[in-house]
């Protein structure tokens, strides 16, 4: 009997479908090695040497595996065929003891797809252990031990204690803040835009146009416009100016429209390059709101029930067998015209990229997303059409589009105008049949034009708008930045996501966009000031290619850890001596001791105390929490009438019984907008959470009135339906009532 050890009891319950009775698949439920918990576990004075221990989680599962490697005629380590992967194999062999005496023979195989052909080509071509791959692996953990529990303490003392910092989560912090503060200082400005709405005569079919230019001068924000001279005595103006925008109207309500010019071509549109790991969650944070941590779990089950290639992977690669797979789907599926010739291939952007190695695709490309909708969840359901469409895609005939740019002069009394309209028509969708999305594929259709035709003014329309300050990130735009400056790799995007949110040094708005919290901005200005290599760009993207060079072998991992690790730490231990304790005096005396008061950070926020601690203990509360007591009070509990109080945790504040512990009740404390319940006049609105931890918006008189929206409501009322505006994506205001279909500009409020 052959044992195989792999990493899930998914995958290895996948595998045992395609082996016959010489073999046990067995799984190892991850890493059975790891550093301790209790201290650093490295010994730096003999060339960093990590000291692993079998954590008491994993003991039970290791002593079962010895008891079947005993048994077996061989061991064969399959997991993962990345670094991790190829490190838990290189543990599984230290502490199942596989290389004592009485070795029992073992070898190592890998594939990229849990199918019964890849598996059995992996199993005729067993290899050793990857040493480099080893290496390569526990340098970044050594490295982020060293960090972690060496700059870790430093937070402690300087801020306050619980704090952690990490090497590459320092660096994704520091990217939201510094947004975060271009976003503070940005200075929005009024700008007009005037469009207007034409039709040729005869012709039934209207359509718009935007004011380009006015004389020989272009339109831009920043262009200032001299107009008008008899009306502004040679002052010079521009788009800026409401008054500008009326007298430029008014000019053109007395237009003559005439087509200037016309210019056809048929574009080609190619299709994207199929999934990588940054750009799967990228797109599926995109199209199906989903967190990158969300996306790569749902991925990983796709992968463990054969479903899906390895979901780790910055490759663009496709196998042969895949292409051609594709293209009889293709052919039969959609017609013999959306089919290529011959494979598009494409090229690997990332140095990084092993050519062995494969884009995610679906195992097999011939099962349709309809035909695994009864055997998967919703959510893998989802991905796996996602996947699936886009592997296709990739493989189609491009989408061939009609495309028509029409210039329109507009002769008015005091100047002429310059107009533009643009259309396009689809000849051929070609992969838009399975990959498009509407707002890109939808027709715009315009009449059939030539040069010279007179045009009719049906309409002129002005907008008053802001020129917008940089977004936020969300978790696909910081992924595609964080892949753009080669910090992390694809195994690391989504837990340093995750990570600095569960330490609460940043959040999620109602937009899922990222902010940083106050402790988050704290920890990122001390270390930006006195650790810049840790939080620096460019030194971090260098650690990432050292990494790589010792996965191929060119580089020894001890020598990188020492060349980072010398000079942090001997800034570290001068920090320590020099940098003072973060702390805001308040020019007030202690009331006890006659100390100075200082505002202080805790577990659970702010708070004030003397200066003097531990000789004196005296605290209070902030001006915020004092307000926020009185905003709760009155609150009786609903379990034995007693008053309810605020009270503050981990996950912020709330409200408890003051009869605590004889009555345990608890109660969220209701974040107000506000804004009464438009359904029952009585209630009001307040911010609420689902099971599932989505936010949404509902009346606080419920079950009594059951209404509800999901985005956060402006405080206005629909001019077209009457019911609440709120505010959405991409700066937009729009009715809560989704039959409405309202929508204007607006700016999202925090």
């Amino acid at each position: 009997m052959k044992l195989i050890i792999v990493e899930s009891p998914t995958k290895a319950k996948t595998i045992s479908k395609f082996l016959g009775k010489g073999f046990s698949v067995k799984s190892s439920f991850g890493h059975v090695r790891d550093l301790p918990k209790s201290d650093m576990g490295i010994d730096i004075e003999k060339d960093f040497a990590p000291h692993y221990i079998t954590p008491l989680k994993a003991k039970p599962k290791v002593a079962e595996l010895k008891q079947a490697a005993e048994k077996a005629t061989e061991v064969i380590l399959a997991s993962d065929e990345d670094r991790e992967g190829e490190a838990i194999s290189w543990h599984l062999v230290e502490a199942l003891g596989l290389e004592k005496k009485n070795k029992k023979p073992y070898s190592r195989i890998v594939f990229h797809e849990i199918t019964k052909t890849a598996i059995e080509k992996a199993l005729a071509n067993p290899r050793e252990i990857d040493l480099n791959l080893v290496d390569a692996q526990q340098a970044r953990r050594v490295l982020d031990r060293l960090v972690g529990y060496e700059l870790s303490p430093f937070l402690w003392k300087k801020i306050r204690r619980g704090l952690s910092a990490g090497r590459v989560q320092s660096v994704a912090l520091r990217l939201i803040v510094e947004r975060e503060r271009e976003i503070e200082k940005f200075a929005k400005e009024e700008f007009w835009t005037i469009g207007a709405k034409l039709k040729k005569a005869g012709d039934p079919l209207e359509f718009d146009s935007a004011l380009l230019q006015i004389g020989e001068e272009k339109i831009d924000q920043s262009i200032t416009l001299q107009l008008f001279a008899g009306d502004y005595k040679t002052k010079k103006t521009s788009l800026s100016s409401k008054k500008a925008t009326e007298i430029i109207t008014a000019d053109l309500e007395k237009a003559a429209y005439s087509v200037l010019d016309l210019i056809k071509k048929e574009t080609l549109r190619t299709p994207p390059a199929p999934f990588t790991t940054s750009t799967l969650q990228q797109t599926a944070i995109n199209n199906l709101g989903w967190s990158a941590k969300q996306t790569m779990m749902t991925a990983q089950k796709l992968y463990e029930l054969g479903h899906i290639t390895y979901m780790r992977t910055d490759s663009l690669n496709l196998s042969l067998e895949s292409l051609m797979a594709c293209q009889k789907t293709i052919t039969k599926e959609f017609g013999k015209e959306y089919a290529l010739e011959s494979p598009r291939y494409f090229k690997n952007k990332s140095k990084s990229a092993q050519e062995a190695h494969e884009a995610i695709r679906p195992t097999f490309p011939n099962i349709l997303p309809k035909e695994l909708e009864g055997s998967l969840d919703p959510g893998q359901a989802k991905l796996y059409r996602l996947i699936w469409n886009r592997t296709l895609a990739c493989q189609m005939q491009p989408a061939r589009l009609n495309s028509v740019k029409v210039d329109i002069a507009a002769k008015a009394k005091k100047n002429s105008y310059l107009l533009r309209a643009n259309g396009s028509t689809i000849i051929f969708d070609g992969f838009l049949k399975v990959y498009g999305e509407k707002s890109k594929t939808a027709e715009t259709f315009l009449p059939a034009l030539k040069i010279g035709d007179p045009l009719t003014l049906v309409d002129l329309i002005s907008l008053q708008k802001f020129t917008q300050s940089p977004p936020r990130y969300n978790e696909a735009t910081l992924v595609k930045v964080l892949e753009e400056h080669g910090i992390g790799r694809p195994s690391t995007y989504a837990p340093t996501i995750s990570t600095v949110i569960e330490r609460k040094y940043i959040d999620k708005n109602e937009d899922k966009r990222l902010y940083p919290l106050e402790i988050g901005m704290l920890v990122n200005d001390l270390l930006v000031e006195h650790f810049p290599e840790i939080v620096g760009i460019e030194f971090t993207a260098t650690i990432e290619k050292d990494f790589d060079e010792i996965a191929e072998g060119r580089k020894g991992w001890v020598p990188v850890i020492r060349q980072f690790y010398e000079p942090f730490h001997k800034n570290l231990e001068s920090k320590t001596k020099t940098v003072k304790k973060e702390e805001e005096k308040l020019d007030r005396k202690c009331p006890l001791c006659e100390g100075e008061l200082v505002l202080k950070f805790g577990r659970f926020g702010k708070f004030i105390a003397c200066s003097t601690y531990p000789t004196c203990k005296y605290t209070e509360k902030t001006d915020s929490e004092k307000k926020e007591d009185e905003e709760n009070s009155g609150i009786i509990c609903d379990k034995c009438g007693a008053p309810m109080i605020v009270k503050r945790g981990r996950f912020g504040p709330f409200l408890a019984c003051s009869k605590y512990p004889e009555c345990k009740n608890i109660m969220n404390i209701e974040q107000k907008t506000g804004i009464k319940c438009p359904k029952c006049q009585v209630g009001d609105i307040i911010a609420r959470k689902s099971k599932k931890g989505k936010m949404f918006y509902g009346c606080n008189k419920y079950p009594a009135c059951d209404f509800v929206m999901w985005n956060k409501p402006t405080g206005e009322m629909c001019p077209k339906c009457a019911q609440p505006l709120a505010f959405a994506a991409k700066g937009k205001i729009k009715c809560g009532n989704k039959d409405c279909g309202f929508e204007k500009d607006g700016e999202m409020k925090d």
